[in-house]
């Protein structure tokens, strides 16, 4: 029995060195920890049960049957994070630089089946080299597999991506279908095709980092939703992200106590919005001022500014905040803005989040760049997903909410429960300016005659009050009082229930 068990450590030793203590080093010298220490640090202590540690892969091509290492280059299994279920794997690059086998991908598939089977968020920790080119086509039907536990496993439970290192070809597929994925600057890449095959097809001479770095990613192409300094950051700060996150789409989102009051009014706040209707103000600031503690977990924040996405609490109860930001491009949405928010919609609607959204737009982004860009088509991402969302909906218009704008932002039509507005809120189809210039086009020539027709326009229009008086708006509210009234009508809505009608699924405008 002795022998037995001394030759079990031996093969779990084996298993824990990966690549060996050579390539271990490697990795420590491009700043960057082993999949193992990685899995430490993102789990609470002494929580985390590994599986198949002694997997290894079947290829006998290429003298590939000497090289046989336990594990196969990935770390599986499950833990807990803050005292709550989540399941891991992580990429070993010190094993045949992480790359994908057949065995590699079945220890992947195991733990994603097993979490949509109790129901626990995935996380994954990627730093691979893409396929393992020895094994050929059984390599990319593994990739195929981990493809296909992606789309089962989404809306059914929180899927997030750690891009630790490279991620290339079909590897990068993964996670675009989940949730969120965060990368590292300096050390995680993502691309279709490296530098190299770009030379080679389309003679554009592109480094790795401009190509495919973090900050390509969370800046330019929108496809990271953060990026971080180095490894140890993002650990820490994906353990912060999930604590707004619901184990699976049956449940609520955790409730945490907070020692801040409900019913806090904060002063400062009436003076937010300036008196020059076109002078901008940090929408951010009133996010900060209205959620528990001013914390803020934005998402994305240097892509489309224009619109901020994240979440935090009100009254210990996890939000999803969306919020035109008037300092950027005067809050308009475009493109890009419309896609970033309608995802993270959608997102919380999955799962269970309330909406809150702040809302000071003028209209969608003119000009032929973004008509030939399709905005039409991509502005209905974000109307679609508000209409379709079924969880607490609660808005508060500081400002302008003028045309179809309007309407997308968690309108009172797209079902809103509870729509709030600020006094100084323009509730029209335009500003009063371009109206007036529409609808007296004969005094065009009459500067006098158009201002006077402008005053009364605003008068008329420029107020909460029409839409008040349709029902559209639920009340007129002081700015200070928007925490205490978001945090009462959150309360009001816990229990609410409404139901799309039944259907296989919709065909949103993609």
């Amino acid at each position: 029995m002795t022998s037995i068990l001394e030759q079990l450590d031996n093969k779990r030793a084996a298993a824990r060195l990966g690549g060996g203590q050579k390539r271990i080093d490697a990795q420590h010298a491009k700043g960057k920890l082993t999949a193992r220490e990685r899995i430490e640090l993102l789990l609470d202590e002494g929580t985390f049960e590994e599986w198949d540690m002694f997997v290894e892969h079947r290829c006998a091509d290429f003298g590939m049957q000497e090289q046989k290492i336990p594990g196969d280059g990935v770390v599986t299994g499950y833990g807990m994070i803050n005292g709550r279920l989540v399941f891991v794997f992580s990429q070993d690059f010190t094993v045949f630089g992480g790359a994908l086998s057949e065995a590699h991908a079945e220890k992947i598939c195991k733990v994603m089946d097993q979490a949509i089977k109790v129901g626990a968020p995935v996380i994954g920790l990627n730093d691979s080299g893409g396929a393992r080119i020895q094994e050929g086509v059984a390599s990319l039907g593994g990739y195929a597999e981990v493809f296909q536990r992606n789309v089962l496993a989404s809306g059914v439970v929180p899927q997030i991506s750690m891009i630790m290192g490279p991620c290339a070809g079909g590897a990068v597929y993964s996670p675009a279908m989940t949730d969120f994925i965060f990368m590292v600057k300096d050390s995680s890449y993502m691309f279709v095709t490296g530098p190299e095959v770009v030379k080679t097809v389309t003679h554009e001479e592109v480094t790795s980092e401009e190509l495919g770095g973090a900050l390509t990613h969370s800046t330019r192409s929108g496809v990271a939703d953060l990026a971080f300094e180095n490894d140890v950051e993002a650990l820490l700060m994906l353990r912060r992200l999930y604590n707004y996150l619901p184990l699976n789409s049956r449940e609520k989102p955790p409730v945490r106590p907070s020692r801040d009051p409900s019913e806090r009014a904060d002063l400062s706040l009436d003076t937010l919005v300036p008196a020059n209707p076109n002078q901008p103000y940090d929408m951010k600031e009133l996010i900060l001022k209205t959620v528990d503690d001013g914390d803020f977990f934005e998402l994305q924040p240097e892509y489309a500014k224009n619109i901020v996405i994240g979440f935090g609490r009100m009254d210990g109860q996890p939000v999803g905040i969306v919020a035109n930001q008037p300092l950027v491009l005067a809050g308009c949405l475009d493109i890009k803005s419309s896609i970033k928010a309608a995802r993270f919609v959608r997102f919380c609607d999955a799962f269970n989040i309330p909406i809150l959204t702040f809302v000071d737009v003028p209209g969608f982004m003119p000009g032929t760049a973004q008509e030939y860009g399709g905005i039409i088509k991509h502005g209905a991402k974000l109307l679609f997903a508000y209409a379709e969302c079924t969880v607490p909906k609660v808005t508060v218009i500081t400002r302008k909410a003028y045309g179809g704008a309007y309407d997308v932002m968690s309108s009172k039509h797209l079902r809103g429960d509870v729509n709030l507005a600020w006094p100084n809120a323009e509730i029209a189809v335009m500003g009063a300016k371009g109206a007036v210039e529409i609808i007296f086009r004969q005094d065009k020539n009459d500067p006098e005659k158009l201002a006077a027709r402008e005053a009364e326009y605003k008068t008329r229009f420029a107020n909460p009050f029409v839409a008040g008086s349709r029902g559209f708006i639920d009340d007129v509210i002081q700015p200070h009082e928007t925490r205490k009234r978001i945090c009462r009508s959150l309360a009001m809505l816990q229990n609410k229930q409404l139901e799309n009608p039944w259907r296989k699924h919709g065909n949103i405008p993609l």
